[in-house]
Parts: structure tokens; sequence; C-alpha cells
């Protein structure tokens, strides 16, 4: 029985590659019921992504969890009318072509409104639905680009870094999406009515500059890379170990920076904690550097294993899922493929206390349930 929060969503999922199917991974986790529907020539390119498990990605078996499949080729009649059929049911839609393509295929939000008007149609995008960049092309990085926020992340030497986690995909577009989609969803509960929901993952990467960006705007002065005290301006940031492994150091409260001293034995670091003292924060963290390079990684790493200092070490995602903490947390799942080979995952991060996480359902082969579908539709 399917008792998780969401269990009463039906979602048909029109969206490949990372924002979309992520979101939706979000929604299934939590109990939706996700249908894709995915082309039967055009393979989503997240399946080849390197490594493979069993023929598939391991990005696909994660993404594509608990959902099910429907193969349909769009631009045949036949295909869309089948959608059209599915929307009585599946009331939530996800999509992320670009502005105009769900039209020209007859499956856009004013079309399948006509057939449900408690439809909850979502579209998720690089720039949004107006603007003049709606039918422009993008990826996560340019998208991090335009909203401002690569202008003062990564160092004054070496510029603007790649970052390894795609956030103006994730905390943009899928996280937004999901909020957008579960705020339309209550809305529905007392007006009876959907809504078309326009997600820029630029305009939410925007959104996202919400310290150093809540400061510019204000003050009309843009931020730059290590100026701020969250982006290297500080003392708040990484430091190397003698043998080359990473530290986080977040302490800036008074308390913590007391902590800090007293761990490393090191006074001097109270008289030159002044966060608005430019000078003295490179002091600091040039004092900082020093120490830390003294010794390995598993030194300090037991030094500040029992001291309330905001010091961490900078650990591998395969050291992070087998930490003590992950580990406690339940924060990493076995999930079987459909050969039956088990690989691990990251579990949902939402935890509720009527309702427990199930096994994962295996991430679908293209099509795999368009029999069982058919037979619900005739």
């Amino acid at each position: 029985m399917n008792n998780r929060p969401l269990a009463s969503l039906k979602i048909l999922d029109f969206s490949t590659l990372l924002p979309g199917p992520y979101a939706t991974l979000m929604l299934a986790d939590m109990g939706a019921e996700v249908l894709r529907v995915e082309s039967p020539t055009r393979p989503d390119l997240v399946k080849s992504l390197p490594p493979t498990i069993d023929g598939n990605s391991a990005a696909h078996h994660y993404l594509n969890r608990n959902k099910q499949s429907l193969a349909l080729d769009l631009k045949q009649s036949e295909a869309v009318e089948m959608v059209k059929k599915l929307i009585g049911e599946y009331d939530i839609v996800v999509e992320q072509f670009r502005p105009g393509v769900m039209a020209r295929l007859g499956l856009d939000y004013q079309t399948l409104k006509a057939i449900n008007p408690k439809l909850i149609y979502c579209s998720i995008t690089g720039y949004g639905q107006t603007g003049p960049y709606q039918n422009r092309a993008g990826h996560d990085l340019n998208y991090l680009a335009i909203a401002g926020a690569s202008s003062y992340t990564g160092r004054k030497e070496s510029g603007p870094l790649p970052l390894g986690v795609q956030l103006a995909d994730v905390a943009g577009g899928s996280h937004h999406a999901v909020m957008g989609i579960l705020a339309a969803h209550i809305q529905r509960q007392h007006s009876g009515i959907g809504q078309h929901i326009d997600i820029s993952m630029t305009d939410a990467a925007f959104a996202l500059n919400g310290m150093s960006g809540a400061g510019s705007l204000a003050s009309g002065e843009d931020s730059q890379a290590e100026q701020d005290w969250l982006n290297g301006g500080s003392f708040y940031d990484y430091y190397e170990t003698k043998d080359g492994r990473y530290l986080s150091v977040a302490g800036l409260e008074p308390a913590f920076v007391k902590n800090l001293a007293d761990t490393l034995d090191e006074p001097k670091l109270l008289k030159l904690v002044n966060m608005m003292d430019t000078d003295m924060q490179q002091e600091l963290k040039a004092l900082l550097k020093g120490r830390f390079a003294e010794h390995t990684f598993d030194y300090w790493c037991e030094v500040f294993a029992d001291r309330d200092c905001c010091v961490e070490p900078m650990l591998t995602i395969n050291e992070s899922a087998n930490h003590p903490h992950m580990q406690a947390r339940e924060m990493v799942i076995n999930y079987q493929t459909d050969k039956q080979s088990t690989i691990r995952q990251a579990a949902c991060p939402i935890k509720f206390s009527a309702s427990k996480q199930s096994t994962p359902t295996v991430a679908p082969a293209t099509g795999e349930h368009n029999q069982q579908v058919l037979e619900r539709l005739q």
C-alpha cells in the first residue's frame, strides 16, 4: 500500500535530461504516480552517461526509479489523442521543451486545459515562456552566468569555476517546479481549477542570490569573487592539509571562533577575527593556511571530531555515503536493477514520520508500461 504523502497525485512527465526528471523523482519518491512519456526513437541522453550498470547509466537508474514509461511518437495523431485521454486521469503535466513545441504538437496548456480545467501544467525551460531569450538554447552553466551567480563565485586569480552540482538545473529548475506544482495543487483543492506554471531556471538561479545578491541589488555595487564573508573574502573557506586534502572552516560566530582558537592554541586568531577588516581577514587566512598545512587530513579530523568549531572535512561522494552521520540518517539505499544487480543510491532526503520510504522500483525501460496503460484506456 502506498501511504506516502503524495500518493493521490498522478503526473505525466514529458521531460528528459536532469531538471524535469529530478523534479518528478522527488515527487515519485514522495508517493506520486509518475508516467514518463518517452520518444521511441530519440532516447534520453541520460541513459548513456557513464558509468553504466546492466545497460543503463547509474544516473538513469537514480533519476527514473519509482516511475513508469509510456513510449509515444508525439508527431503521430494517435499518440496525441492518447495523451488527451490520459489528461482526465493524470492531471499534472511536467514538460521541458522549448516554448512553442508542445503547442505545435497540439499538447499545450490551453488545449489540454479545455479537456481538463483542473490541469496543472508545469513548463521548465532555461529562460521562461516570455522574454527575448525564451527560444535560446542553454545549459546550467549558461543560466548561472546570466543570473549573476557565477560572477562572484571562484577565485580572483583563476576566475569563475563550474560547480560539481548543477545548481540552476536542480535548485533552480527541479526544486522550484516541485514547489510550484504543490502550491498549485493546494490552490486547486480550494478553487477547483488548475493553472500553467512557468519555471525559468535562469529566473530561479537569479532568485538564489539570497545573500550577496540582496546586497548588490540594494546598493548597486556588484559583489566580486573573494570579497564577501561567504565567498572567500573572510576566513570562511577551505584549507589544504599536509597531504593535499581539504577542511572546511565556517565558524563565523564568536563562540566558534574562540573554540577554534583554543583548539589550535592560537590566541592571536581572536585578534584577527574582525570581519570588517579585509587586511586582518587575509592575515587570519594565512595563519590558518599555515597551521592546517602542518598536519595530515586524518590528524585534523581526529582533532576536530569532538570540537564545536564548524570545522568539517571535505569528503568525496563515497566517503560521504560511508560517513556515520549519513548512515544514521539512512541517506544511502540499495537499489536492484532489472537484472538483479545491487547498487547504492541517495535516498529521499525528506523524512516523514507517518510513512517510510519503500524499496524503490526499477527505472523503467522505454515503453515498458505501454500495454498496461493501453488496457486502462480501453
